[in-house]
């Protein structure tokens, strides 16, 4: 495997960026650590690492403080913060109730006529929603939904963008108890169906399209399939996005939105579903990830409270999509009094600077987006700092892949270079928790390449294969204590199979997460990208499986390999191999045929980079294709390194691929 730092971490560099004492005096972490010493035992001194050590040493005693430090409302409270603590299956504050909404919108209490989102489309214009606005809508959806029958458990789906119509729905479905789950309206409908059709919604939001990219994307005859294809659905509602009429026995949104009901929020137990995430499917269905109300609330608290430091003066700008964990943690910015900031477009239109000009016109305070996105602004020559007012901007956090040493230059000496003092967070964590393992911490310096230190309550650390515990050497993430958010189970896996082979399989009672990392002897933790084989564009992930079921229905495609490849340089390769049908030729023609099917079908950002043709796709000797061994290969490890030559049935096909890599080498030095 290869490494995306040079360094060796042994003796950590001059940091890039140290915070200041006013900075480390008004954190948040700062006051909850003293605040938790004079009441929980919590170290008073030693700053972040000795705070970290004592909320995984002692873990009920941590989560209990974070409920206190938000005053999370229990309708019923629970005696104890963990019954069983094994993973899988801790029962977190059993017998507890709660409601993750009413937490959501508690600011309107104090804060009616504040913004509570602001909307963004590609003109850049920010819409305001106040916070008794959306407080109003909410509670109006939520007694509508009571009305057409959704109860406590039902699921409810959004086939929608980054719209304020998209919270109002997830939050007007958790005041009822029914379970949330959305994929963005550039998927399409096989995609959507893998998905929605595995957990039955009863109501479908759907819009009847989307802009990006300057031109509308009409999705009316995608919404009138997964009509047809989900017969759980009782109600449709019809959001004209693009100024349609509602098409036959659908509802308005406007009518479903417009009443002063009084808002009333269905207290469910703390493990309740909140909402279902799903996986990427690279070996079959996408797993559908259930995760809590409580676990949900406590975790976002925590990030989003003591690690991204964000409160009521903050406004919270991710660049994200629906189908996005990152979509559900922007939403969670609510729960801390924080502006949350909706745009509903693409990254770079109608220039690549467009994020930084959203971040500038909304004042946003913490701009989150992509490492490549840092990437493409650098190579792309953008100034951000200097062409546009980011005064306002102390962070700039980064996910979707690890950001690279560059990245972290070019960020840091753009805002220096105007006299302004920028936090980088580079953060990693996944859809399986919504949540992160590691990265901001407002209080501890940042090195080039490294995200800051593991997160509080989360006892992270890099294994080798026989769980013996690394310290400045590659190995896998694994979590060895529970997190609140981690899965309550997989829809449709009864008996907790499939969970329990997803993370506790190589080590038991372990997690093991699917990436290798380095803990520096620093406490810091480097991302070296998956060790699956995962794809990952643009912070959205999709499984391989899709891509083959979609590109092997055509005829000349007898067989396809996709590799999604992170690179030294902090960019991301994804070719797909074609093993062609006899007679059949790889021509201009064909690779036109192939990128159109991927976008219609699946996902423009799942377009290939290349499309290269194969003399064949190597396969274990079960049949199953071999994906990791061949992006290793590509990544420059040694063919005798990267695959057990006794479980593939024709080593010589791999051969082609480590030859590929070093003609990719070569190239790349020259």
């Amino acid at each position: 495997m290869t490494s995306t730092s040079a360094t060796a971490h042994s003796e950590p560099a001059e940091p890039l960026w140290q915070p200041d004492q006013d900075r480390i005096a008004s954190a948040a972490v700062t006051r909850f650590q003293a605040w938790a010493a004079e009441r929980h035992g919590a170290p008073a001194n030693g700053g972040y690492p000795a705070l970290h050590r004592w909320s995984t040493d002692h873990l009920d005693t941590f989560w209990q403080a974070v409920t206190e430090w938000f005053d999370v409302r229990f309708a019923t409270p629970s005696t104890r913060v963990l019954g069983d603590r094994a993973m899988p299956g801790a029962q977190w504050f059993p017998g507890a109730t709660l409601n993750y909404a009413e937490h959501a919108l508690r600011a309107a209490d104090q804060r009616a006529d504040a913004p509570a989102l602001l909307h963004v489309d590609e003109t850049h214009e920010p819409t305001p929603v106040t916070w008794a606005e959306l407080r109003r809508q909410v509670a109006s959806l939520a007694a509508e939904l009571r009305a057409i029958g959704v109860r406590p458990g039902d699921r409810v789906s959004g086939y929608l963008p980054n719209v304020p119509q998209a919270v109002t729905a997830l939050l007007a479905t958790a005041a009822v108890g029914g379970v949330w789950t959305s994929c963005a309206p550039d998927f399409g409908a096989r995609s959507v169906l893998d998905r929605f059709q595995q957990v039955e919604p009863v109501v479908l939001f759907a819009v009847d399209g989307y802009r990006y990219g300057g031109k509308e994307h009409d999705r009316r005859d995608t919404v009138a399939e997964l009509r047809r294809e989900l017969p759980t659905l009782r109600a449709v509602v019809h959001i004209p996005l693009l100024g349609t009429d509602a098409p036959e026995g659908a509802l308005s949104w406007d009518a479903l939105t417009s009443t002063d009901a009084e808002p009333r929020y269905e207290q469910v137990p703390f493990d309740h579903p909140l909402w279902i995430l799903y996986s990427s499917g690279t070996t079959g269905l996408p797993k559908a990830i259930v995760q809590s109300q409580g676990g949900i609330l406590l975790e976002h608290f925590k990030q989003l409270g003591l690690h991204c430091d964000l409160g009521p003066d903050d406004v919270f700008f991710w660049y994200t999509s629906t189908g996005w964990m990152m979509w559900n943690f922007l939403v969670s910015g609510l729960l801390t009094g924080t502006t949350v900031v909706l745009y509903d477009g693409s990254p770079g239109h109608p220039s690549v600077d467009a994020q930084w000009r959203v971040a500038e016109r909304t004042g946003a305070t913490l701009f989150g987006t992509s490492a490549a996105y840092v990437m493409a602004c650098r190579k792309a020559g953008v100034h951000p700092a200097r062409d546009h007012d980011l005064s306002k901007v102390t962070c700039v956090a980064t996910t979707g892949s690890p950001l690279p040493p560059d990245g972290f230059r070019w960020l840091h000496d753009e805002f220096a270079d105007v006299g302004h003092d920028l936090w980088i967070a580079s953060v990693s964590g996944g859809t399986d928790v919504c949540s992160c393992f590691a990265g901001a911490v407002p209080t501890l310096p940042v090195h080039i390449g490294e995200l800051q230190a593991p997160c509080l309550g989360t006892d992270l650390q890099s294994w080798d294969p026989n769980g013996k515990a690394l310290v400045g050497e590659v190995g896998e993430l694994v979590v060895t204590n529970p997190m609140p958010s981690m899965p309550i189970r997989f829809w449709n896996d009864p008996d907790g199979s499939r969970y329990h082979d997803s993370y506790f399989d190589t080590y038991p009672g372990v997690w093991r997460h699917g990436d290798w990392i380095t803990v520096t002897d620093h406490g810091s933790v480097v991302i070296h990208g998956r060790s699956d084989s995962t794809l990952n564009r643009q912070g959205v992930r999709m499984g391989s499986a899709d891509i083959y079921e979609a590109v092997e229905r055509l005829p000349e495609i007898r067989e396809s390999l996709v590799i999604g490849l992170e690179e030294p340089d902090g960019g991301y390769w994804m070719p797909l191999f074609v093993h062609l049908a006899d007679g059949a030729t790889l021509d201009d023609a064909l690779v036109d045929r192939v990128k159109r099917t991927i976008r219609a079908e699946l996902s423009p950002r799942h377009v290939p980079d290349e499309i290269i043709e194969v003399p064949g796709v190597p396969h274990t000797l079960t049949g199953k294709r071999i994906e990791v061994p061949v992006k290793r290969l590509l990544q420059g490890t040694p063919l005798d390194k990267a695959v057990n030559p006794g479980s593939v049935d024709n080593l010589d096909l791999l051969r082609f691929y480590e030859n590929l890599a070093h003609d990719r080498a070569r190239k790349r030095a020259d």
